[in-house]
């Protein structure tokens, strides 16, 4: 097998382990620019965009290379779709749910509530029916999506007051991502906005904001919302597994070389990978601080998250009367969904439930 073979079937680690750098010397240097809707301060998150960026400079021999930027550089944090469609960039890194008010779908390839496990989410997007039907809906926007790493399930946000009852939820503004979970909130009273992580502290700490929802523990850390707001919540049942997406402009990577896709497929893996890692060895680390720093960590009550279900279900009803795209994309991840739920009762949950409950 040549090394050009290699490259295309083997990816990064098969690349790796053969010792054999890409043949790709003799082309011309390919420079490309990715723009983040996140701050550099993010080492989870934009240090996804770092590796992906890294990787693919050591595996093309430097003839490939990928310039990161974070969110203001090159432009604001949400128009990285617009410059997409314009063919200003040729990658972003983004949360696909900041932009459900173009269309609802765009939630589907990060978060829906009450929706995908990490693990979940990747099988339906290799192997079930996700991976396809999210690529159909986003050529019209001239790009692919591929995974830039998944959270796993995330925390439920900050508070500047308890929330006992789903009545406490009325009237609150809170930052969050958008998309489905923030039409449910509204319809339990809450003023959603959705703000660029890097404004969230200031809105937060004039009170302009009541809540917060982010990630977890490691990024909500390095954000500094534990000063100012004293009660974190948990689970964000809004984001059981929430993906994170390097947008890859389609003509421009219709124009690479078949070596430089190659490079870029498993770059991007390598970065996806990375980013699920840190926030598996970090979240625990950063959750322990916070405890030890007077954050009042709580569960939310088996009540507001029943009400937070009834309200999610509406607004899937509703979007789905409305969108033959949205029902077809929602109804397929649920019927993929139920299977995972009935293996999971016999495999991580009763497993889980049990490794919870010992000392080890």
């Amino acid at each position: 097998m040549d090394r050009r073979s290699i490259v295309k079937s083997a990816g990064l680690a098969g690349v790796l382990a053969a010792g054999v750098a890409p043949a790709v010397h003799a082309q011309a240097t390919v420079r490309w620019r990715l723009a983040a809707s996140f701050p550099r301060s993010l080492d989870t998150i934009f240090g996804s965009a770092e590796k992906m960026s890294e990787t693919v400079k050591a595996l093309s021999g430097g003839k490939f290379e990928v310039s990161v930027h974070p969110a203001g550089e090159l432009m604001p944090a949400f128009g990285v779709v617009d410059a997409l469609e314009g063919d200003n960039i040729e990658m972003a890194l983004t949360a696909a749910y900041y932009f459900t008010g173009k269309d609802p779908s765009f939630a589907f390839s990060c978060a829906v509530p009450f929706g995908l496990t990490a693990r979940q989410n990747a099988a339906w997007r290799k192997h079930g029916n996700g991976g396809k039907l999210l690529d159909d809906f986003f050529a019209q926007y001239n790009f692919m999506a591929r995974s830039a790493g998944n959270t796993g399930t995330q925390m439920g946000g900050w508070y500047r007051k308890e929330i006992k009852t789903a009545n406490d939820l009325k009237g609150l503004k809170m930052r969050m991502g958008g998309g489905v979970f923030g039409e449910a909130m509204a319809k339990l009273g809450v003023v959603s906005q959705n703000l660029p992580a890097g404004d969230v502290y200031q809105a937060l700490e004039k009170g302009t904001l009541d809540a917060v929802e982010f990630v977890g523990p490691h990024d909500d850390q390095k954000l500094g919302f534990n000063k100012v707001a004293p009660y974190y919540y948990y689970p964000g049942w809004w984001e059981g597994g929430a993906d994170l997406e390097f947008f890859v402009n389609l003509k421009k990577y219709n124009t690479l070389s078949a070596e430089n896709k190659a490079i870029l497929n498993a770059a991007m893996a390598v970065a996806a990978s990375d980013m699920t890692a840190k926030y598996d060895t970090y979240n625990p680390i950063a959750l322990k601080k916070l405890v030890a720093d007077k954050t009042q960590l709580k569960a939310f009550p088996k009540a507001v998250i029943d009400a937070g279900f009834k309200a999610c279900m509406e607004v899937f009803a509703e979007h789905e009367a409305k969108s033959p795209t949205f029902k077809k994309i929602h109804q397929d991840m649920r019927a993929f969904q139920r299977d995972q739920i009935l293996w999971n009762r016999f495999s991580e949950f009763p497993y889980n439930q049990y490794v919870n409950g010992v000392k080890i």
